[in-house]
Formats: structure tokens, C-alpha cells, sequence
């Protein structure tokens, strides 16, 4: 062979093969771009986007970043907690309260029974009378004082005895206004063996301690009524989070066994810390809700901070592969190339979606952040409901082999 021939062949070989390498550069990336995009689509009929419950929505702000968990329960300030009992004590002789009922102020809500009751009645119409001729006697012996006819022992003795009168009558005077007597009934000779009990509050009966024939002592509390228009949030913070607390600030909570949100303002904040390290503070709930009773537990969330964040509910986030992902709704149906006819034909009534991967942050109430919202539009309609079940049917397309 000729060696000049056999040089140029040498040249040659790696021309060609330069050539054919940059060939399948240039076209596979084209190859592997169809592949990839023809695997993020999910189509579905019309009659499949119901059975799956899919809804659509876009990306919220949500306040979650730079916030402190509570948790801690309701409760009612010391003065719309009204604990009743029968000043003297007695036996119970009617009522008519349940746990639940509604009761307004000055309604009565019970009456005991007491024979005491009349003793004491019997001494107010005493005193009144001793007491009022004590006071004329004591006025008569200082006009004969100015006259100088009477001695002045006889003077402060009138004046003692007068004295004495005063105070036991508006003592017993006192009593019966405790025991809810009418003093002027009394003095219209209405005397009774019973007392009636009335409610110091609007409000709600929360216990009830006795029934009908019972005996009462003073110290025993016959029932308990709450006015829970006033209620409040008392919530317990850790010692770390005490100086991120400021009056005002507003809190986010749900109850237990609830998901709705309710908001309320922070108002006080405790200032001794407690063994268990932590500090409680009080807020007002924004909305009145009758339903609501003390002691119920709740959850929430201190908005210390921070500003608003882009954000889903939880169940539009997918994971799938270590990574997250969402569904976006894309605009349209395009019928697929190399399809026939009434392949396309059929496509038309399809739903197409497209599944994107995300990054998350912080999650709260439901909502995860999503930290790289960016790769989405504001107004792109995001699968909200319903995105598992197009994982699954990606998944299933995947392993038939199928595109999407």
C-alpha cells in the first residue's frame, strides 16, 4: 500500500469519528428532553378527575416562619366564675338548674329553707323597735341637758344605749339583705322561712351539687355558673421563647379534635416562671363563640415575627422518589404526535397535568412552605386535592410503558 494513502486514511479515521460522535451528542439530548417531559405529563378523562377528587387551587401566603409553638387550654377570667351557696345554709326546697342551663342575672335559681331565717327576722323587728326608742329617748335627754334638768351620767347612758341599738339594727339590716329578705316586708310583718338564691352573672351552669331535700352548709358550693362570653386563651410558653413575647402579638390556634383556625390577641403575660420552666400567658379570642366551654386543650402558634411565605396545604405535596413534588393543571390538550386520529380526537377531553418538583420549609396548621415557589407561576393552578392519586396513575403509566 501506497504510504501516502495510508497517512490520509489515518486523517480520515478520526474525522469521521469526530463527525459521528457530535451526531449523537446533538440528537440525544433531544431524544432524552422528550422522554423527560413526556414522563412529568399525567392525563386524565373527565369522568377520572371526579372519582379522584381532584381540586385545584393556587399558592397562599401564609405567616409561618418565626413563630412559637403553645398549646394550653380556656379559660374565664376569676369574675365571670360565679361558685353559689346558701349564705346560712338550710335545706335545698327547689330548683330547677341542669348542667347546661342557661341562666341571666337576677334570675333565681334556687330557694332553702331554714328556720334560723325567721330568728333573724324576728331580731330585725326587734332591734328597729328598741333602736328607735333608744334614739328618741337619746334626743329627749339632750334637750333636757341644754335645760339642765337631767345629770349628764344620765345623758351618756342615753346616749350608750342608743348606740347600741344603732349598730345591732343595721347589722341584722345587713343580714337580711345577704339572705335576699326584703327589709321592708319584714317591717310589714312578711315573714318567712325561706330564702331565694339568684344568679350575680349571665352565664352557663357548669356543676350542680345538690338535689331537692339536701341539706347545706355555707361552705358548700350548690352550684357553679360561668359566663363564657368572656372567655380567653391561657397558654403556657417556654422559658427560651419568653423574650420573643410582646403584648399584642397575635396568636393562631385550633382545638383538639378540630381543624378550624381560630385567632386571638396576646393581653398579659405572666411573670413568674414556673419548676417546669415556662410561663403562661392570656389572650383575648377575636370571635365570641357559645359552643366554646373552659377547659377545653388547644394548639396554636405565636406569630413572634417573620414575614408572610408562600405556602400549600399539605395533601398537595407529594413525595416520590426522596423528593417533593406538586401537580400544576396545564393549559389546554394538545394531541400527542404519531397518534391516529381518534386517538387525538379523544385526548381532547382530557385533563393534563404536570408534576414539578419543590423544595419545602416550615409547616404549620396544615400548610408546609414551599421555599422554591419561584419554579411556580402565582396563578398556576396547583392540585390541592387529589395528588397522590395522579402519582399513582403516573406511576402506573410508567410501569405499562406508556408516556404518560
Amino acid at each position: 500500500m501506497n504510504f501516502a494513502r495510508y497517512f490520509n486514511y489515518l486523517l480520515l479515521f478520526p474525522a469521521v469519528l469526530i463527525l459521528s460522535c457530535n451526531t449523537e451528542i446533538k440528537d440525544a439530548p433531544v431524544e432524552e428532553h422528550r422522554e423527560e417531559e413526556e414522563e412529568t405529563i399525567v392525563a386524565l378523562t373527565a369522568a377520572q378527575v371526579r372519582t379522584a377528587g381532584i381540586r385545584l387551587g393556587k399558592i397562599e401566603d401564609k405567616q409561618i416562619s418565626g413563630t412559637i409553638r403553645v398549646n394550653g387550654l380556656l379559660d374565664v377570667p376569676p369574675q365571670q366564675l360565679v361558685s353559689i351557696s346558701a349564705p346560712l345554709g338550710g335545706f335545698l326546697k327547689s330548683t330547677s338548674l341542669l348542667q347546661g342551663s342557661r341562666v341571666r342575672k337576677g334570675q333565681r335559681i334556687a330557694t332553702v329553707e331554714n328556720l334560723e331565717f325567721i330568728q333573724i327576722q324576728q331580731d330585725y323587728l326587734e332591734a328597729k323597735g328598741n333602736f328607735e326608742f333608744a334614739k328618741a329617748d337619746y334626743e329627749r335627754q339632750q334637750e333636757l341637758a341644754k335645760q339642765n334638768v337631767n345629770s349628764e351620767k344620765t345623758l351618756q347612758q342615753a346616749k350608750s344605749n342608743f348606740t347600741s341599738w344603732q349598730v345591732r339594727y343595721a347589722g341584722l339590716r345587713e343580714k337580711l339583705k345577704v339572705l335576699n329578705l326584703n327589709a321592708a316586708s319584714v317591717e310589714a310583718g312578711d315573714v318567712r322561712s325561706t330564702i331565694n338564691l339568684y344568679s350575680p352573672i349571665d352565664g352557663f351552669v357548669t356543676e350542680v351539687n345538690v338535689n331537692i331535700g339536701k341539706f347545706v352548709n355555707p361552705a358548700d358550693i350548690l352550684f357553679e355558673i360561668v359566663d363564657t362570653e368572656h372567655l380567653h386563651a391561657e397558654l403556657i410558653v417556654f422559658e427560651k421563647d419568653v423574650p420573643k413575647l410582646k403584648i399584642g402579638q397575635r396568636v393562631r390556634f385550633t382545638l383538639a379534635n378540630e381543624s378550624t383556625e381560630r385567632l386571638a390577641t396576646v393581653y398579659l403575660i405572666g411573670r413568674e416562671i414556673s419548676e417546669d420552666r415556662t410561663i403562661r400567658i392570656h389572650c383575648h379570642i377575636d370571635e365570641k363563640d357559645e359552643d366554646l366551654l373552659p377547659g377545653m386543650y388547644l394548639n396554636g402558634v405565636v406569630e413572634a415575627g417573620g414575614a408572610l411565605v408562600p405556602a400549600l396545604p399539605a395533601e398537595a405535596i407529594v413525595e416520590y422518589q426522596g423528593k417533593k413534588y406538586v401537580f400544576i393543571a396545564t393549559e389546554g390538550a394538545p394531541a400527542e404526535k404519531g397518534k391516529e386520529a381518534e386517538e387525538s380526537a379523544s385526548a381532547a377531553d382530557e385533563q393534563r397535568f404536570k408534576i414539578v418538583e419543590v423544595e419545602t420549609g416550615n409547616s404549620e396548621f396544615g400548610f408546609i412552605e414551599v421555599t422554591l415557589a419561584g419554579r411556580l407561576e402565582k396563578n398556576s393552578k396547583i392540585v390541592l386535592k387529589g395528588a397522590y392519586a395522579l402519582l399513582s396513575a403516573m406511576k402506573n403509566s410508567e410501569e405499562g410503558g406508556h408516556g404518560h
